[in-house]
């Protein structure tokens, strides 16, 4: 009804489960780890419980859309089953042909033998059972026996719990210790924190292709309030809100809007109802030309990832700057970079941890891999590998954490990670002891050779020059100030003369080559502007931009 009028293709707040609209918080990305965690370890229960509407389901669509395809998936949604019954569906789930007359016995020897051929051909095999909460004990354990499936070296069925906080309940009563103690990771899901609702909403109105600032943050405020950060109520109360502003023929939602649409959406007891008024609303409306930030927030969860490889959906994301280690006594020449206090580790191994050091600054979940994989790791949440030779001085204009090239003089390869200059230092970490190094020594050990992280805008995907549309552009227009006062979202979404003209006049400021063209140099400039919390080098005043 409000799609066309907004400029959307179809609407941003359903309550359907699509994975297109799955926000990646830092929360769901963690979450998504452990659901990766379940088909790369040995076997056991992985756990993932959360709040009614939390995103459970959402994100397990999002998992499967990740799944290598050596994966087998067997996804039970009514858990509401006896012990035939959920036998019966599992092999129905593997397509396993069962008998006409079957017992239990014959349905787990039938799964037996199907699980221990797919492991012959390198296949996995995963359980999938959603609200888990409704099991009943004798499933319960019913489940716990088929990981009694298994070879020498690892279980030949995985299994994935999702729940409501009631399962985490269950499962810590006495009589259900046996299947608690085979869970190997679990993850509670909470809602979005206060400074994720705004990222929530645009992320969704992008997918659906607005670029209009429909939702002002007095209003981001009020949602937040409203629904506690539940994304399903966040869905529930944006969806009403934006009918009911499309109806009294405003152009974006204000407070009055959310207020009615809460009392409609959560108290049953409309006192306006805005569909009736939709309905005979015919009338063109004025439509807003303003893109918004789209650069993601994310905080820290309480619970750490296991080290597994993840997937999340190519969002720019705003990352809180991590704590910084402690460092021990510096080093005062580069041959003291052999004499550190704690054994330089193997060459293969020391790239190995400056990488997931390097990952973790950005709170990347960091499998352990070589540069190659790191990178791969990175693109997964949405950020990108900047590989390059230059000196001091190009890092310091950088100012991203960075990994480097040390030279050895057995000829062999070191690298450690920048994490920061404070004067005439540098803060490093050296496999997994940090260290403080003079900046001459640290110049005469190093090779020149740098790979840092960055954060594109959304959509991103070669730089951006004149002729240029997409949701980058749009971003490209917001850190610039450059926002069309007419034209919507379109005009917003175009690269034209004008904004080439405000992208030389940045580059020019902040003495990178007056193109017009965006590239990664530019980008990560106005990223550090529109984000000054994302990890850096130095703690100078941050780039500032100037508004014509």
């Amino acid at each position: 009804m409000y799609t066309s009028h907004y400029g959307l293709a179809d609407s941003p707040f359903s309550i359907a489960p699509d994975p297109r609209y799955l926000f990646m918080s830092q929360q769901h990305r963690e979450a998504l780890a452990h659901l990766m965690y379940s088909i790369r370890g040995e076997g056991g229960f992985v756990l993932l419980t959360g709040e009614v509407g939390a995103g459970k389901t959402t994100l397990c669509r999002c998992f499967l859309e990740q799944l290598p395809a050596h994966c087998d998936v067997a996804f039970v949604i009514n858990p509401k089953l006896t012990v035939p019954e959920l036998l019966a569906t599992l092999c129905e789930e593997l397509q396993i042909a069962l008998p006409d007359e079957h017992g239990n016995k014959a349905c787990i020897d039938l799964i037996n033998k199907h699980l221990l051929a797919a492991h012959a051909q390198g296949r996995t095999t995963l359980l999938i059972i959603d609200e888990a909460q409704n099991l009943s004990d004798e499933v319960l354990e019913q489940v716990r026996l088929l990981t009694n499936l298994e070879t020498h070296e690892c279980k030949l069925l995985h299994i994935i719990l999702l729940g409501q906080p009631e399962l985490r309940d269950k499962l810590a009563r006495p009589e259900l210790r046996q299947l608690s103690q085979r869970i190997v990771a679990r993850y509670h899901l909470g809602p979005l924190q206060r400074d994720e609702i705004a990222p929530y909403i645009q992320h969704r109105l992008s997918v659906a292709g607005s670029y209009l600032d429909l939702f002002p943050p007095a209003v981001m405020r009020q949602l937040f309030t409203c629904t506690g950060g539940v994304p399903r109520k966040l869905n529930v109360l944006c969806d009403r809100a934006l009918l009911g502003s499309y109806a009294q023929g405003k152009p974006r939602v204000d407070r009055a809007t959310v207020r009615q649409a809460a009392r409609e959406v959560f108290n049953s007891s409309p006192i306006r109802p805005w569909h009736k008024l939709a309905l005979a609303s015919g009338a063109l409306l004025s439509t807003v030309a303003v893109a918004t930030v789209l650069f993601y927030g994310a905080q820290p969860a309480d619970q750490p990832p296991p080290a597994a490889a993840t997937a999340a959906r190519n969002t720019a994301t705003r990352i809180p700057a991590p704590a910084q280690p402690a460092a021990t006594a510096m080093p005062r020449s580069a041959a003291a970079l052999a004499r550190l206090p704690v054994p330089l580790p193997a060459a293969e191994i020391a790239q190995t941890l400056a990488y997931r050091t390097l990952l973790g600054q950005w709170r990347i979940p960091a499998p352990v891999s070589d540069e190659a994989g790191a990178c791969q790791q990175a693109e997964l949440f949405g950020a990108r590998c900047l590989s390059g030779s230059g000196d001091l001085d190009s890092l310091r204009r950088l100012n991203l954490p960075a990994v480097l090239q040390l030279r050895q003089p057995d000829g062999q390869l070191q690298h450690l990670t920048l994490l920061a200059l404070q004067g005439e230092q540098a803060r490093v970490v050296i496999g997994q002891q940090p260290h403080l190094l003079t900046l001459a020594a640290l110049a005469q050990a190093w090779n020149g050779r740098y790979t840092v992280l960055w954060m594109p805008p959304p959509h991103y995907q070669q730089p951006l020059a004149p002729g240029s549309r997409s949701l980058a552009v749009a971003w490209l227009r917001q850190q610039l100030g450059q926002l069309p006062a007419a034209g919507g979202a379109t005009l917003a979404a175009s690269y034209d003369a004008g904004l080439a003209a405000r992208v030389r006049q940045f580059q020019l400021q902040h003495d990178l080559p007056g193109d017009g063209i965006a590239g990664p140099l530019t980008l990560i400039r106005l990223a550090q502007a529109g984000n000054p919390d994302s990890p850096h080098l130095s703690a100078t005043a941050p780039v500032t931009i100037r508004r014509e």
